[in-house]
């Protein structure tokens, strides 16, 4: 599928509710499976991630009955997994494959995980360090320690772990390991990265506790042993602020745009963007914020405004990974340089990231240079209409979204052409009709 984006003559305007947020639906499903009884979850995001990981909870024996963005989960306990049939399909979700190692691990019996071509060529030694030295017995098949992964199901022990990178799915599975191990473990990260799994095994009952230490490490104890109850009422997964984001950008890029992004979660851990918003200068508020089952969320409106170049680097890193695509294409637009440091975890994502964004920019004639560890953008005053041309979307969802954005300096007669858009429905399958819909003006896209 080639996608055509233009938006020159055209304003952004309406309102909006996001899908789910990806990596609380993914959650949702583990976690409700875990523990015995039914939990309701409104607000599961649909996307083939997302039933990536419903499918494999179903071959694993947990009943799972799906209506559009409704579940309803019938939990086995722990200890009452299935063995499955035959190995297990992560599709393109790493949050699948990687959490999934960890459940594995405590089982009685043995499984195997693979995934689609690109997930396949992911690194996976960084889970199965940790999740060795807690005693599980597992192997990537693939070369260059990737997957399928063989997992025989064993006695786990509790560990001190330190981790040389700030990731959520690291820190994911093997808090979910340590829920079969014997003893405590503690976690240690050099920044605290995305904390849904912390929030989320808290509210069920863990005993669980997060510390954040003088030299602003992240420091999670988990003590198994206590009994994990389903989330009462109904589980409510807030709006997914990394489908948020590029709305957010949008909204930018077109004079007279304003956009009003309902019920958006605004977890700490993963709202850096807001951070890099405010040090652009650019104009939002957030309104009707409140707190639903340990995860805030709140309204965003933002308003049309000129834009400054800033540095993203450090600390915020982890709380806006998935953002830094986007936020390069918004670069482009603000007065000055950008610069993004720190972000080495771009490279080993759906596609190298880095080198996807400076190549898409550079072919269409933005400077851009691809560093160690990030890249310097130098914002365009006098772009808008951009040229459009045929770019490459690296079959990277986040690549296809960003540029999509960027297409909105194009006109229709020369529009932004995006290969193989079809990636996009890994995390957002209606990105597209939202996006037409606040381009025509649509007052209400919920």
């Amino acid at each position: 599928m080639i996608a055509k984006l233009y938006g020159v003559g055209r304003v952004l305007k309406g309102k909006l509710c996001v899908p789910g947020d990806k990596s609380i639906s993914h959650r949702a499903i583990m976690f409700s499976s875990l523990v015995k009884g039914k939990t309701v979850v409104e607000g599961f995001l649909p996307s083939e991630d997302c039933l990536s990981t419903m499918d494999i909870f179903q071959k694993l024996g947990v009943s799972i009955e799906r209506e559009g963005t409704k579940l309803t989960i019938e939990g086995k306990g722990m200890e009452a997994l299935e063995a499955p049939a035959g190995s297990l399909y992560c599709g393109n979700s790493g949050t699948t494959m990687r959490l999934m190692a960890g459940i594995l691990s405590g089982q009685t019996f043995s499984s195997v995980l693979f995934g689609d071509e690109s997930l396949e060529k992911r690194p996976m030694g960084r889970v199965l360090s940790p999740l060795s030295k807690m005693g599980a017995k597992i192997s990537a098949e693939g070369e260059k320690c990737t997957a399928p992964l063989k997992i025989e199901g064993s006695a786990l022990k509790g560990i001190c772990y330190e981790s040389p990178i700030s990731s959520a799915q690291v820190k994911s599975a093997v808090l979910l390991a340590s829920l079969y191990a014997k003893g405590e473990t503690v976690y240690t990260e050099p920044s605290l990265s995305r904390d849904h799994t912390e929030r989320l095994l808290s509210a069920m009952g863990a005993d669980i506790e997060t510390r954040i230490l003088k030299d602003g490490k992240a420091e999670i104890h988990l003590r198994p042993g206590k009994d994990l109850h389903p989330i009462p009422g109904i589980f409510s997964v807030p709006g997914d602020i990394s489908s948020a984001a590029y709305f957010m950008a949008a909204c930018f890029f077109l004079p007279g745009s304003e956009v009003l992004l309902e019920s958006v979660g605004l977890n700490e851990s993963r709202s850096g963007i807001l951070d890099v918003l405010s040090n652009m200068g650019a104009k939002f508020q957030i309104l009707n914020k409140k707190t639903i089952g340990g995860e805030e969320r709140g309204d965003v409106l933002l308003t049309y405004g000129k834009l400054r170049g800033t540095e993203i680097a450090g600390a915020l890193i982890p709380r806006l990974i998935d953002e830094l695509p986007v936020l390069a294409i918004l670069a482009t637009i603000a007065e000055g340089e950008t610069v993004i440091k720190n972000a080495e975890e771009l490279k080993v994502k759906e596609s190298n990231r880095i080198r996807a964004v400076v190549e898409n920019l550079t072919s269409l004639g933005i400077p851009c240079v691809e560093t160690e560890d990030g890249m310097r953008i130098s914002g365009q005053d006098g772009i808008f209409p951009l040229k459009g041309k045929r770019i490459p979307s690296f079959k990277d969802h986040r690549i296809a979204m960003s540029f999509a954005v960027l297409g909105l300096l194009c006109s229709k007669e020369s529009p932004m052409e995006i290969e193989d858009a079809e990636c996009i429905s890994i995390s957002y399958p209606g990105f597209f009709k939202d996006l037409e819909k606040l381009l025509d003006g649509n007052p209400e896209v919920c």
